[in-house]
């Protein structure tokens, strides 16, 4: 997958204990408030899209492919995705997951 993808996965503390360390493969931006705007649906759709067919001949099918978006937030949770990325993410039968919380800290940031 780094081959094929030419990216660096994330790692995770599961990662590092687990015996199934090597069933998923994770790649992660992490953006603060004063980030500029990081797109990130076309952005991994880019890199995902000329991919599809190396990424299958390795069993990963897009059904197993997951896009999630972590939100942590101050005074509201709010988010608008333009519809042409949603049909996108549709058209290619990615999942997006959001998942968002309050943060405890007075800097918020997102994944």
């Amino acid at each position: 997958m780094t081959e094929l993808l030419r990216l660096q996965p994330t790692e995770s503390e599961k990662d590092k204990t687990s015996e199934d360390r090597y069933s998923t493969w994770m790649y992660m931006v992490t953006e603060t408030e004063t980030d500029p705007y990081f797109d990130f649906i076309n952005n991994f759709l880019d890199i995902l899209e000329p991919k599809f067919a190396d990424l299958e001949k390795l069993g990963v099918t897009r059904d197993k492919i997951l896009f999630w978006k972590l939100y942590e937030y101050d005074q509201q949770c709010g988010m608008e995705f333009h519809p042409q990325e949603m049909v996108r993410l549709g058209q290619n039968g990615i999942h997006l997951n959001i998942d968002c919380w309050t943060n405890s800290t007075e800097e918020s940031t997102t994944a």
